[in-house]
């Protein structure tokens, strides 16, 4: 098979050494990528920043040649000499595309050291998502389990926020639920099943733990709603509508959204000391993703969280 070409089937690292063209590196990484699952968003910007470096650096360059200074003179050039300059976003997503790519080189020993660790990497600063003290938590299900044991009750915000607060879900994968993605067979670990219809997204499937009281919860909202397929048979809107009135009657001013108990979920865990790769599969996040999403857990999780 001629450098440079692999089947999609095949062992990416299968050949490769250091005196490898940095052109078969770039197509072994492709089929690293596609065997790992990552998004085609993710791909094809990394598709993209090694084609820029291929043609700065030359394509039949041997990757056990490639030195920190030429990653650092390739940065400069992206900065100052592009004919298309780079943003400071850009940059950032480059620098992380080299220290992927090359990482995962030194990882698999083809090269016996990561070229691109020592480059510098100054990502672009955003504001830490918004989450939930552990105060805010207690006043929230203050709220919901009020409302669940009403003389008049409604079930299903309390149903719906523990669900968010156990699991981590995103949106659109709470709104996918259907009865049968809860799995009640052994009663006192209760299971629910994350699916996706899109082949391309299988990758993000997975089984999460509820807590052993749920199904009792869950019983008494189907009683009062009788849902036959999806879990929550109404829309999207109608759920955060939800979400703004629990906020609303705990007296929080800046309300709750899915996001905030994604990350709030996640916060929790990693102070509980779940381990990295557990949390990671557990968000059904790709290796790439939870890099930056790890540090902005370990960050939120600081010791002024609840100040």
């Amino acid at each position: 098979m001629v450098e440079g070409q692999h089947s999609a089937n095949a062992d990416p690292l299968e050949g490769l050494t250091a005196q490898s063209s940095l052109r078969a590196a770039k197509s072994a990484f492709d089929i690293y990528m596609h065997h790992e699952g990552f998004t085609e968003n993710t791909k094809k910007a990394f598709q993209s920043d090694l084609n820029i470096l291929t043609t700065f650096i030359g394509a039949w360059t041997a990757i056990g040649e490639i030195s920190t200074h030429d990653l650092d003179r390739f940065t400069e050039w992206l900065v100052n000499d592009r004919e298309a300059p780079c943003s400071p976003k850009s940059l950032a997503r480059r620098i992380t595309t080299l220290k992927v790519f090359f990482g995962w080189l030194a990882e698999s020993e083809v090269l016996s050291r990561d070229p691109a660790a020592p480059v510098v990497h100054e990502p672009v600063t955003t504001p830490l998502p918004d989450i939930l003290t552990e105060s805010q938590i207690k006043q929230v299900l203050q709220v919901t389990e009020a409302l669940h044991q009403a003389e008049d009750p409604d079930t299903r915000p309390h149903l719906l926020v523990t669900l968010l607060l156990h699991t981590g879900i995103k949106k659109g994968e709470c709104m996918a639920i259907t009865m049968n993605h809860i799995d009640l067979s052994a009663p006192t670990h209760p299971i629910l099943w994350i699916r996706y219809a899109n082949p391309q997204r299988r990758h993000k499937e997975r089984k999460l733990n509820l807590p052993a009281w749920w199904p009792a919860v869950l019983s008494e909202y189907r009683s009062q709603y009788q849902p036959e397929d999806a879990l929550f048979p109404c829309t999207a809107r109608n759920l955060e509508y939800v979400l703004s009135h629990v906020a609303e009657e705990a007296g929080l001013g800046q309300g709750i959204s899915f996001e905030m108990l994604r990350w709030t979920c996640a916060v929790r865990d990693y102070k509980s000391g779940m381990k990295s790769k557990k949390l990671r599969q557990k968000l059904g996040l790709s290796k790439v993703t939870w890099r930056q999403t790890k540090q902005k857990i370990a960050r939120l999780a600081g010791p002024t969280l609840d100040g």
